[in-house]
């Protein structure tokens, strides 16, 4: 906890972008009848029944000290998928940066083994000596501010029932836009002090 907390006390440093990673999954529903309008005094009424139409896979990358964030939308949220989105990361996203920080949880897939699953081994390696990676604890993924954009998306964006990919990732796009056009962050307030007083019970007990 103490490891990730550091990390979001440094200074903002253009060279080494601090980047919370996290992932998420969305049921795509269509309507098995037509939604009735918006009447006055009513709003649109939908019907409990739907079809389901699959499941996608969002990757979000946001780093805070930029107030900017990525989502990319898949089919499937294997090894590979996740090696190919932390080099657009390194490739695309920031290609000038000396290096990333990469906050984000423990999930199996979430390791430098993925990339060379994914990639030949210089390559993978290339990409891995890009990355410091720092892991959330285990249930401390509230520590990741990525949960954070993710909880902004799910009221803003995917708290409705959306039918097929293309249509999750235009409204995902533009919900990406407006955020990043408005330079939406988060202001992160908890820090290790806070966590040795309010969390105290968490941390070991020496013996006198």
């Amino acid at each position: 906890m103490e490891d990730v907390l550091d990390v979001y006390a440094q200074p903002y440093d253009a060279q080494h972008p601090l980047v919370c990673m996290d992932e998420t999954s969305k049921q795509l529903l269509g309507d098995v009848r037509e939604p009735l309008p918006l009447e006055p005094g009513q709003p649109v009424r939908f019907d409990s029944e739907y079809e389901r139409h699959g499941v996608n896979n969002l990757f979000l990358a946001f780093a805070p000290l930029s107030a900017w964030r990525h989502v990319t939308v898949t089919d499937r949220r294997t090894r590979l998928d996740w090696a190919q989105f932390v080099k657009d990361l390194v490739d695309v996203q920031f290609p000038t940066a000396a290096s990333i920080t990469l906050v984000m949880d423990n999930l199996n897939t979430h390791t430098t083994a993925s990339l060379y699953e994914a990639f030949e081994p210089a390559e993978a390696l290339r990409i891995a000596r890009k990355l410091h990676i720092h892991y959330t604890p285990k249930h401390g993924s509230w520590l990741n501010m990525a949960e954070i954009e993710f909880s902004a998306l799910s009221r803003q964006c995917l708290n409705r029932r959306i039918t097929d990919t293309d249509t999750l990732k235009r409204e995902v796009n533009a919900w990406v836009t407006a955020r990043n056009t408005h330079r939406t962050s988060v202001n992160w307030r908890f820090t290790t002090d806070d966590a040795r007083i309010k969390l105290k019970h968490l941390y070991p007990k020496l013996q006198s």
